[in-house]
């Protein structure tokens, strides 16, 4: 990934941040049948080895576990976490109808995480997992759905289909691309545009100038 110095994050709670906020990460695999992706919701311990530790499940019937569990020391992988992205016109730097020197962008946060992957084709393991994910994305509802709502034979049944995996960081690289490289007025307009057109998500990664 190309990175601009202006754009670098290398911030660890800035990166955690955004593995947890978008924990549904792309999970890049190299195999005999070339290049490959899954999409995972991922569970991250930062504190787990010296760059963090990565859990997710997959459906037995996915060959990806399988082709890992040939790698003894780890598969090479790489999982993206895209946060908040969205447009940018030319139209809404105040500077633009000045001079016209401006033109069109995109404005994104991302993490690229690398790691090893390895399989844990474990009961206890994936039942805990379960469990974890969905007590945290089960947490804002009224009332949160638990395992224990459903026939244990009903939930046992599904989790002899699942299989699951970590993925051991050897490295995190984040890139935030929010305008540092404007002026405050042309970075306010960006803002203002984007909140005006409902993309609050990104005007708010946007903070103030100089911020990011």
């Amino acid at each position: 990934m190309y990175i601009p110095a202006q754009f670098a994050e290398t911030r660890p709670e800035e990166l955690a941040r955004i593995i947890a906020q978008h924990p549904l990460g792309m999970l890049v695999t190299h195999g005999a049948q070339g290049l490959d992706a899954d999409h995972l919701p991922f569970e991250f311990d930062p504190a787990a080895g010296s760059c963090g530790q990565l859990s997710a499940h997959v459906a037995r019937a996915n060959p990806l576990w399988q082709t890992a569990r040939q790698c003894p020391t780890g598969m090479p992988v790489m999982v993206v976490f895209r946060a908040a992205d969205g447009y940018v016109s030319p139209n809404w730097y105040p500077s633009k109808h000045e001079a016209h020197r401006q033109v069109p962008t995109w404005n994104y946060e991302v993490v690229h995480a690398h790691g090893l992957l390895t399989v844990r084709d474990d009961a206890r393991f994936v039942r805990a997992m379960v469990g974890r994910l969905t007590r945290r994305h089960e947490a804002a509802e009224p009332r949160p759905w638990k395992m224990s709502d459903s026939a244990p034979e009903f939930i046992d049944e599904l989790l002899r289909h699942i299989v699951g995996i970590e993925v051991t960081l050897t490295s995190l690289v984040g890139k935030r691309k929010l305008s540092q490289n404007k002026d405050a007025r042309d970075h306010a307009g960006v803002v203002q545009a984007l909140r005006a057109r409902g993309n609050d998500a990104l005007a708010q990664a946007m903070g103030a100038p100089g911020s990011n």
